[in-house]
């Protein structure tokens, strides 16, 4: 390498001088495999003299060589000069497609973009120059003479503006206000017309709006270029191509207004197409651009129309033929992810309940119980939850599901993610109150109710199966859990808490409870003795975790803040325990009784 820099310098060429011998070497220095071999050269200069040579051949081969040099940092650096860039500059200045040669352009978009390469300092020279208009011009180019290399200069046209741009949000504001989004939009509706013909040109613009998009606060296409990126999208057969698609509209369709137009313009329906092209997924790329789809479905299951349209038209079903088969230990998380994410918006309307375990989304999410990330498990609970929200046949389901419950015990004590632990503690607290709520909510008084003395006349007789709720109480550490969750920091894990212990109670520790399971033993399909058993160990277990500690800590705690669903809960509770002899000792040793009466809500109530 020396030898080569020796012997160009040895030809002592000038700007008005023209050599073969000058190009055969330069030929042989933008060759050179590595760019590091420049480092320890001084070069700038005596390139800026090759780049003003009358010789075209000469400029062109010198401006491929600093593009290539200019893949070093060190000469990057070294190249960052005003007089380098202003002349890249003034020849871009007056280019236009009619150039019947377009390989020193080529090579000059190589150089510069090189030389701008995460470099603000040469970002900065060529904003104090305003050569960001001369840069963003070049997207006026839309029509090229020269056939040959045509796709080579849209391609480091692309390149050149993506490494500047990238300098950060004050350079893709100034682009904005030379309104680069204008040009933008003129070539993309050249490149819908023909999707498969102007791939390469579609596929060299649209980083440019990624990168507007990310630096540009609120940027908000106009409606006819969210349409746009639609078609592209429906017409492509190239991954990449659908996937910068997809993800565009993925952040435009944040807006309720994008979402509406898009929708009606079937936006849906070709992604649904999508995940049918791509299902069968061979490599990487399929998979981003399969979550990438998933993701922007996601986003228009945000309200209940569009859920339950999405589920009628069974986007639903493509999405759980996706999940099958991708809901593995070693399967892609940012897919399982994103397809728990929309699945759990999709299932929140009721309409959508039945629909969704019909199709075998509990099935298919099971397995998952074995994946120990974070953000996945948070996602497969929270769906979980939301589907069994007012579905007692399969809440019954899942408090039997063994390796569910014990799986939830585990997470609400030892995962270092507070989501998980929540959201761990809510399914159970979900589970047991959709299962048995309805079956004994006349049992618990709400405001004007007989006096909570009464309460045990209240309980309905025992004729309904207690058996799920006895599995659930026979894992080892659910009864821990439940009385832990008294003292969450969120006031509506509480309340849940204290209506699944409730539930427990009214079930296995009303006075009337032995009495009836024996009488309604025809209609129970758990004997009278399981339930005796299971209320000496709901008692036991109550004690050995110390419920009356957790209770004062829970009024200390947050009896300022207590709504009156969560004081009245909280009263219903310590009545039904009061039931068992020996709770009511454990509940004074804890000086519960008077703490109720130091509840702030309850004091106004006294002095209305």
């Amino acid at each position: 390498m020396d030898e080569l820099i020796e012997k160009l310098k040895a030809t002592t060429v000038s700007p008005n001088c023209s050599s073969d011998n000058t190009t055969s070497i330069l030929s042989e220095i933008s060759a050179t495999k590595d760019p590091k071999l420049f480092d320890k050269h001084e070069l700038a200069d005596f390139f800026l003299s090759l780049t003003q040579s009358e010789d075209t051949n000469i400029r062109k081969e010198a401006a491929k060589c600093i593009a290539e040099i200019t893949k070093s940092e060190v000469q990057r650096k070294k190249f960052t000069k005003p007089e380098v860039i202003k002349i890249f500059l003034d020849y871009l200045r007056n280019l236009n497609g009619e150039t019947d040669n377009m390989e020193l352009p080529i090579q000059i978009c190589r150089a510069l973009g090189n030389i701008c390469y995460l470099n603000d300092e040469a970002r900065d020279i060529i904003l104090d120059m305003k050569g960001d208009l001369v840069l963003i011009r070049l997207l006026d180019i839309t029509v090229i003479q020269d056939k040959v290399h045509g796709l080579q200069f849209i391609k480091v046209r692309g390149g050149l503006l993506s490494n500047y741009l990238l300098g950060g949000e004050g350079l893709a504001k100034r682009a904005m206000d030379l309104e680069i989004m204008q040009k933008i939009q003129n070539i993309i509706a050249i490149g819908v017309t023909n999707v498969e013909e102007n791939e390469d040109l579609l596929l060299n613009t649209l980083p440019l709006m990624s990168i507007l998009t990310e630096n540009v606060a609120e940027l908000n296409f106009e409606a006819e270029l969210n349409v746009q990126l639609s078609r592209i999208l429906a017409a492509s057969t190239n991954p990449d191509l659908a996937e910068m698609c997809l993800e565009l509209l993925h952040y435009q369709a944040e807006s309720d207004e994008v979402k509406l137009l898009l929708a009606k313009d079937g936006l849906c329906e070709t992604i649904y197409q999508l995940l049918e092209k791509y299902k069968t997924l061979a490599n990487s790329s399929d998979i981003d651009l399969l979550t990438t789809g998933v993701l922007a479905l996601g986003n228009f299951a945000r309200t209940d129309s569009h859920c339950i349209y999405m589920v009628e038209n069974k986007t639903m079903n493509k999405l759980l033929e996706v999940l099958a088969k991708n809901n593995g230990v070693k399967d892609d998380v940012r897919l399982q992810h994103a397809l728990l994410s929309t699945l759990r918006n999709l299932v929140i309307p009721k309409p959508n309940k039945c629909a969704v375990i019909q199709a075998g989304l509990v099935e298919t999410i099971l397995p998952m119980l074995e994946i120990h990330q974070p953000p996945v498990v948070f996602k497969l609970l929270g769906t979980l939850r939301m589907t069994v929200d007012g579905q007692e046949k399969l809440a019954l389901e899942l408090l039997k599901n063994k390796t569910l419950i014990e799986q939830l015990v585990h997470w609400s004590k030892s995962s270092d993610y507070a989501g998980v632990t929540g959201e761990s503690l809510r399914l159970m607290a979900w589970l047991i109150k959709h299962a048995y709520l309805n079956k004994i909510a006349y049992a618990l008084p709400r405001k004007g109710d007989a006096p909570a003395e009464q309460l045990v006349d209240k309980i309905p007789s025992m004729d309904y199966d207690r058996s799920s709720l006895i599995e659930f109480i026979n894992n080892e550490c659910t009864i821990e859990a439940m009385i832990n969750m008294l003292t969450s920091q969120h006031l509506v894990m509480q309340n849940e808490a204290l209506i699944a212990l409730c539930i427990l109670c009214v079930v296995f520790l009303g006075k009337s409870s032995s009495s009836s399971s024996s009488s309604s033993s025809s209609t129970s399909t758990t004997p009278a003795a399981t339930d005796g058993d299971t209320a000496i160990k709901l008692q036991d277990a109550f004690i050995k975790f110390e419920v009356g500690k957790k209770l004062a800590e829970l009024i200390n705690k947050s009896s300022d803040t207590m709504t009156k669903e969560i004081v009245e809960n909280l009263q219903n509770f310590t009545n039904l325990l009061r039931n068992s002899d020996k709770l009511v000792a454990h509940l004074e040793e804890n000086n519960i009784n008077e703490l109720l009466k130091s509840i702030p809500i309850l004091t106004e109530y006294c002095t209305l």
